[in-house]
């Protein structure tokens, strides 16, 4: 499957406001490599459009994201090479909502779990419904997560309750999830419905001081040295290639506890 073909539906009618949907609600809109891919090409292209105020990310079939497709694994991240690739299509997507001059607004059903959670936390705002919930399950594949999406959660809940969330995998819900700073906003009704409400009411905003204002606060935020980078990628491919990553991923598809070793 190319990136043009990925399970993604952009609903642009609205010239204000554009509704950017995960399209693969038999699998809770996991992703694939080439979804990644076309993420990152549609934000992108959206970021460009000087009519646009808001967009909204949303997942179909009463999920947001389950993160990412683990079962694609064995072909798409079998060695380093293909590790390093899928990683720069999950940080592109990543950093293209990040980056994204627009309000963006993650519009959470069910689980946004895994790189499903990293994606909302990439947006401005995340609108969640009683269905709702979050986490991060690297600690139990044994896995490194991303950059971007660190620094995102880093940026919404604060050092203390980013380790938590990434030391022990736990899911947060409703009032946990808004008070952990993992949800912005609870929905009363429909997440979608309340996102596009709370975006519709930018509509009376200057798009120029939207964009000045996320420009300025990233701007604010730490960046990590290039040094820093490096040996973050190091801890990346070392937990690919490893012992434990193996066991937690056949422990996913097994349905069990992982055996973690350390190595």
């Amino acid at each position: 499957m190319t990136a043009h073909d990925a399970p993604i539906r952009l609903d642009d009618a609205d010239p204000a406001v554009a509704v950017v949907t995960l399209d693969r609600p038999d699998q809770k809109n996991a992703m694939t490599l080439a979804m990644w891919r076309r993420l990152g090409d549609l934000f992108e292209d959206l970021a460009a459009r000087e009519s646009l105020r808001a967009v909204i990310l949303t997942g179909a079939g009463g999920a947001f994201c389950a993160g990412a497709d683990i079962k694609e694994f064995g072909t798409v991240r079998a060695d380093a090479a293909q590790a390093a690739a899928y990683a720069e299509a999950v940080h592109r997507a990543n950093e293209a909502i990040l980056a994204c001059p627009k309000a963006t607004f993650a519009a959470v059903s069910g689980p946004a779990m895994g790189g499903g959670c990293g994606l909302a936390l990439c947006c401005d705002f995340r609108v969640a419904d009683a269905s709702a919930y979050f986490g991060i399950p690297a600690a139990r594949l044994g896995l490194v997560y991303d950059l971007a999406e660190t620094g995102a959660l880093l940026a919404a809940v604060g050092v203390a309750r980013a380790k938590e969330v990434l030391f022990t995998a736990r899911r947060y819900a409703g009032r946990d999830a808004l008070e952990a700073g993992l949800a912005t906003h609870l929905a009363e009704g429909d997440a979608l419905t309340e996102a596009k409400a709370r975006a519709e009411a930018l509509r009376a905003s200057a798009p120029l001081t939207i964009a000045g204002a996320k420009a300025v606060l990233a701007a604010l935020a730490p960046k990590p040295t290039g040094s820093e980078v490096a040996a973050i990628r190091a801890m990346q491919d070392a937990a690919v290639g490893s012992e434990d990553y193996a066991e937690g991923v056949a422990a996913f598809r097994e349905r069990r506890d992982p055996a973690f070793k350390g190595r």
